[in-house]
């Protein structure tokens, strides 16, 4: 290989990095979280949040939720594809707030991808249709208790014990 040939590839490789807006520590992030929630607005401009426990990262600029029972959710990105989802650890109170553009998808390959990666883990709900995000911005969310000097590990037990003590 040729030096001009193995720095085209460097740089190549180098942009598609610098230009993944879902990042693998993003991918690994959400594959631990279990619970997220999808902001839509309807069409007499009314807001709707919608709890969804199937957000993928499908790639490094796709998400996607499995639409089993989103009704509001599915009539708004029908209306208006503009979306937000905010995902947070629930112990750590660190998460992202992802912007996008939601389309609805079904009968195609890749919505059998996506409905046999969620079978492959585990989801068993029937699925109704798939909604993918091409995401626009990826913003980290944390929680202001960081802003009083608490660490982590302080935040993390604080909470554990909360739920505890159910």
């Amino acid at each position: 290989m040729t030096v001009n040939l193995f720095l085209k590839l460097l740089i190549l490789n180098l942009l598609q990095i610098i230009m993944s807006i879902i990042t693998n520590k993003i991918k690994i992030f959400l594959s631990t979280q279990k619970l997220g929630y999808v902001a839509t607005v309807s069409s007499e401009g009314k807001p709707n949040i919608s709890p969804k426990g199937t957000i993928i990262a499908w790639s490094s600029e796709l998400l996607a939720f499995a639409n089993i029972r989103s009704p509001d959710t599915i009539i708004n990105l029908q209306n208006n594809s503009f979306v937000e989802i905010n995902v947070i650890d629930p112990l750590s109170r660190k998460g992202y707030l992802f912007k996008g553009t939601g389309k609805i998808i079904k009968d195609t390959p890749m919505y059998d991808d996506i409905v046999n990666h969620y079978r492959a883990t585990g989801v068993q709900s029937p699925i109704n249709s798939v909604v993918i995000i091409h995401v626009s911005s990826v913003s980290e969310v944390i929680s202001p208790l960081y802003d009083l000097g608490k660490s982590e590990e302080d935040i993390k037990l604080k909470w554990k014990n909360f739920f505890n003590n159910f």
